[in-house]
């Protein structure tokens, strides 16, 4: 099947400047609900991928995600977030983005159509075969991205990728590829819109299935989470008193603090 580019297709909708405050909002949210079951339909490729990942992991390897623009933002936000939800090491899940962290606030010209430097960022990190590396492009064309595949393929890494056009070069160049088709923009090419809705909602399941499996959650909760805020601790000691059967709020967080995890405070009162 021939590549077709639909995330840069002309939007369903004309003339937007003419329509009011309300119908803009009702126009974006209709085209936000298509994203689930364009999701929906790619679980069997996300399994894939977490199967790959968490297998990789378990033997001591790391997740990267390499994108640019609002992909690479996306990835660069989801590897952040695993420390202090999970209690992983910073340097497990790592978010690389073409032009390097200026990028996450301002537009790196050109970074993205460099096709060596993605190898080049991840080189800084040591990646090695016992890691697995998922590049991040809605349109499946990024230099930056593709080029850093097509040499981990070279290098026997496993590759996985998130898209939303069907038969990118970025998924030939993935060994897990996971195409979300959501279809043309609210805006013309705005794929910081649906696709970038796509891509976070997919990066969300696939960190929070592998941490899951990691046994980074116990029942629904996180019990590993670092204790970085009173919103963070409140919970954690409800969440202590919950499992353990403490009925005094301030020996429970005491106990908390302790240990420095609801986990580790919990297997400490056994």
């Amino acid at each position: 099947m021939a590549f077709k580019r639909i995330t840069e297709e002309a939007s369903e909708y004309r003339h937007l400047e003419k329509m009011s405050v309300e119908e803009i909002l009702i126009n974006i949210n209709e085209e936000d609900k298509k994203v689930p079951a364009a999701i929906e339909r790619s679980i069997p490729q996300i399994e894939a991928l977490v199967n790959a990942v968490t297998d990789k992991m378990l033997m001591g390897g790391r997740l990267f995600y390499i994108g640019a623009g609002t992909s690479g933002r996306l990835g660069i936000v989801d590897a952040s977030e695993c420390p202090p939800t999970y209690g992983v090491p910073p340097g497990l899940v790592i978010g690389i983005i073409a032009g390097g962290l200026k990028a996450m606030t301002e537009a790196i010209e050109y970074a993205e159509d460099d096709a060596e430097q993605g190898w080049k960022d991840l080189q800084y990190h040591y990646v090695t075969d016992k890691d697995v590396v998922i590049g991040i492009a809605a349109s499946g064309t990024t230099p930056y991205v593709i080029g850093a595949l097509n040499k981990c393929r070279e290098q026997g890494i496993v590759t996985g990728s998130i898209s939303c056009n069907p038969d990118s070069p970025l998924s030939a160049a993935a060994e897990f590829p996971i195409e979300v088709v959501v279809g043309p923009e609210f805006v013309t090419g705005s794929t910081r819109m649906k696709s970038g809705t796509a891509q976070k909602l997919v990066l969300n399941m696939i960190s929070t299935t592998v941490m899951i499996q990691l046994g980074r959650v116990e029942d629904n909760k996180m019990v590993n989470m670092q204790l970085t805020n009173e919103k963070i601790v409140d919970r954690g000691v409800k969440m202590l008193m919950e499992r353990t059967g403490m009925t005094n709020y301030t020996e429970a967080k005491k106990l908390l603090f302790t240990y420095g995890s609801v986990k580790k405070a919990v297997d400490s009162n056994k």
